[in-house]
């Protein structure tokens, strides 16, 4: 399937990523031994976030953002919101909910739970903290209700 969706053949990756989900979840769903556990639910996740991209490649990112509210929901179950794939897929949903002009609750998600957790886990100058200063400044730049604030903040965060 990604290599489907990297050729920039997302129609065709479509139903293979959804039958490793349905495979994944079929066969590891009974394990109850909780290490084994992690390991059946970090699959799972990476079935559903691989869908999730793939759903939003195709222009249904409204059916992405109900899948990846709840693949980050379950990471930071898992793993807890300071852990590196928490953040990722709090990431993700962010670039979801900009995508649907969702600009208000993006900046607010960035601003009050994502950034703060990833400077304190990652650092500051990580790769995905930068990204996430990215996604913030795109959110308050592409607010038609923005104000000059925004604007200034959204600049001062790209120097």
């Amino acid at each position: 399937g990604t290599a489907l969706r990297q050729s920039s053949l997302p129609e065709e990756a479509l139903p293979v990523f959804e039958a490793s989900l349905a495979v994944r979840q079929r066969y590891w769903s009974h394990i109850e031994n909780s290490s084994i556990l992690g390991a059946q639910s970090n699959l799972a996740l990476s079935a559903q976030s691989n869908l999730a991209s793939c759903l939003s490649d195709l222009g249904r990112v409204d059916e992405a953002l109900v899948l990846e509210r709840k693949i980050y929901a379950k990471c930071v179950a898992i793993h807890g919101a300071s852990h590196k794939h928490a953040i990722l897929t709090g990431g993700n949903l962010a670039m979801s909910m900009g995508k649907l002009g969702l600009l208000n609750e993006c900046q607010s998600f960035l601003r009050d739970q994502l950034l703060p957790v990833a400077q304190k886990s990652l650092g500051a100058d990580h790769d995905i903290t930068l990204d996430l200063w990215q996604n913030l400044a795109a959110a308050l730049a592409n607010d038609p209700e923005h104000t000059c604030g925004d604007m200034l903040e959204a600049e001062t965060i790209m120097q």
